[in-house]
């Protein structure tokens, strides 16, 4: 397998699973879970902050949202890889992808995004009727956002739209409705995607514009930083109007500097240059998810 792939060869999925197996969940990602807990974290950080003071959040609600997480994360990928199988055949990244490498076909990559679907289906119904319209409403989100590269020079943005989601979702798993918590909550993701998605596009800054693709990476250039700058401000902005909203404590705030002290550690310590410093650092991010994560729920238990 070329060095330059995302795929790391003698991973777990080639140790353990079958042969005829791996190329699905190579396809749905099992094998790099960063996007899974990307689009999780919005929605248990939304299922905590919608608990009533003293009240930790409900176990089986954070169990169903990680499974449809995993689920949707990967039809979300699954779409992408159909729609991209010509891109990424011609960039060393992703050109072992089982559908650019032909490892799978395109009927079987449609059979395999149907049975993923279905299980987010029945993850859904377990919700609030309100909450079920509103998890089926991002499926226009996901179906879409495998274009906008093409046609926008801010794909990230629309990213945001869609794995930030969970942050209404969850709020309504919770009340049946929606509050002005939640939309803040969900406004300050899509910046915070904005955020770690720009410095992941520096990655392949040169294969998309020899391809044609266009992302803020492209867009931004040399500018970069300072816009992450501004990305990570208003995303923490947007987040403290959403703790207000909620009646948040000094516990959760505390934790809400925290992640911005980490995202300003991503924006002084981040080389745009160095693919692999930019994919670390994207993968950072999963810890901004468990310190908000942790400062809301001990918050919200404290009486």
């Amino acid at each position: 397998m070329s060095a330059a792939s995302d795929i790391q060869a003698g991973d777990w999925i080639d140790r353990y699973v079958p042969a005829a197996v791996r190329p699905y969940l190579r396809l749905a990602r099992l094998d790099r879970p960063i996007g899974t807990w990307l689009l999780l974290f919005p929605g248990w950080w939304s299922l905590s902050l919608a608990m009533p003071r003293g009240i930790g959040p409900d176990i089986r609600l954070l169990i169903l949202f990680a499974i449809g997480a995993v689920v949707m994360r990967g039809a979300g990928c699954t779409i992408n890889d159909i729609v991209d199988r010509d891109f990424d055949a011609k960039v060393a990244r992703t050109a072992t992808r089982p559908l650019a490498s032909g490892a799978l076909s395109l009927k079987q990559a449609y059979l395999f995004l149907g049975l993923q679907l279905a299980i987010g289906l029945v993850v859904l119904l377990q919700f609030l009727p309100f909450a079920i319209g509103l998890g089926a409403a991002s499926l226009i989100l996901v179906a879409t956002y495998p274009f906008m590269k093409r046609i926008t020079w801010w794909p990230q943005a629309f990213l945001g739209l869609t794995f930030n989601w969970g942050a209404l979702l969850g709020w309504a798993a919770i009340w049946g409705a929606l509050s002005a918590a939640p939309l803040w909550l969900y406004a300050g993701g899509i910046f915070w995607t904005l955020f770690y998605d720009t410095i992941y596009a520096h990655q392949d800054k040169e294969d998309d514009t020899l391809i044609g693709i266009k992302s803020t990476a492209l867009k931004l250039g040399a500018q970069t930083k300072p816009w992450l700058l501004g990305f990570g401000a208003i995303t923490i902005f947007f987040f403290a109007l959403s703790l207000w909203s909620a009646g948040s404590g000094y516990i959760a705030y505390a934790a809400l500097a925290g992640v911005f002290s980490h995202m300003l550690w991503q924006l002084h310590d981040v080389d745009l240059d160095d693919a692999k410093d930019c994919k670390a650092k994207f993968d950072s991010n999963r810890f901004i998810g468990w310190i908000l994560l942790f400062g809301i729920v001990i918050d919200r238990m404290r009486v």
